[in-house]
């Protein structure tokens, strides 16, 4: 394996990718600190770039804050987009390729269709924006990038919807969760997996690329799966957006065609109940 390093190793996809590190044994993957790879510090990261040399950094690292971000939108911004073209340069620089995570926030989900890498982006959040903006400065700096847009992320690790549901199912005999917001859940192992399939894979088609887990799903049925997988025993009741409104606006469909990310990479893309047990299992196993 070339070396690999990995930017916001301490995140819930940086967790993952260790995870998935240890388990496939491969070897000369760098996880730095986060002070010695703050994305915003520039000679920081460029001391990092020089000792490492990678050929391969993975961008973990985003605000991604959603509803604190219409707040702080500066924040936000230096943070998906100048980070993110801070990356970029390094790895021209020093001819690495860079794999980085964006979102299906790009989106203005209004549209009952699967969401294509090369459909109009038009994100309704400062989250968005800001996530599109890191895209667009990575391709204007650095041809040899792939860009992952994933969606609904959850595991064993950090703060994520399964987990909270998991504390709330425990606390509360009921609750109630959004029914008109349709997507996919990702696990983030299974997403770790995909971008070392990619790296391993000898052939590199750059660009934009859509990756969750398979079929279809809105939060109030995800919830229900959780509860279900986990024997918890709560009430739960649907409900629309408008009864719950936040900060930040959501896309209500943004279920994302896989289709150039499994031919190109020939990656194999589990079903998401299938992987959401796999976490709930993880999760009982070390509480």
């Amino acid at each position: 394996m070339e070396k690999v390093l990995v930017i916001g190793a301490g995140g819930q996809l940086g967790q993952c990718i260790k995870k998935i590190v240890a388990l496939r044994s491969i070897e000369n993957v760098v996880f730095p600190e986060e002070k010695t790879a703050n994305i915003l510090n520039v000679a920081d990261l460029a001391a990092l770039f020089e000792e490492q040399k990678p050929n391969y950094v993975i961008n973990c690292a985003a605000y991604t804050a959603v509803d604190k971000a219409e707040d702080e939108a500066d924040i936000a911004k230096a943070v998906n987009e100048t980070g993110a073209k801070n990356l970029a340069q390094l790895c021209q620089q020093y001819q690495a390729t860079l794999i980085h995570i964006s979102t299906d926030f790009v989106f203005e989900g209004n549209e009952i269709k699967l969401l294509k890498e090369d459909d109009i982006a038009e994100p309704i959040s400062v989250y968005g924006v800001t996530k599109l903006d890191g895209e667009l400065a990575i391709t204007a700096a650095l041809q040899q990038h792939i860009i992952i847009r994933t969606s609904w992320l959850y595991s064993e690790f950090a703060n994520n919807f399964v987990k909270t549901m998991l504390k709330l199912g425990a606390e509360r005999d009921e609750l109630s969760i959004i029914a008109d917001q349709v997507g996919t859940p990702t696990y983030a192992a299974d997403l770790a997996n995909a971008i070392f399939d990619i790296i391993e894979n000898p052939t590199k088609i750059y660009g934009v690329y859509h990756f969750s887990n398979e079929g279809v799903t809105s939060w109030y049925d995800f919830a229900q799966a959780i509860f279900k997988l986990s024997g918890t025993n709560v009430k739960v009741h649907p409900i629309p957006t408008s009864a719950y409104p936040t900060k930040a606006k959501r896309p209500h469909f943004s279920v994302m065609d896989k289709t150039k990310i499994k031919a190109t990479y020939h990656i194999n893309v589990p079903y998401w109940t299938d992987s959401l047990e796999k976490c709930i299992d993880a999760l009982k196993a070390n509480p």
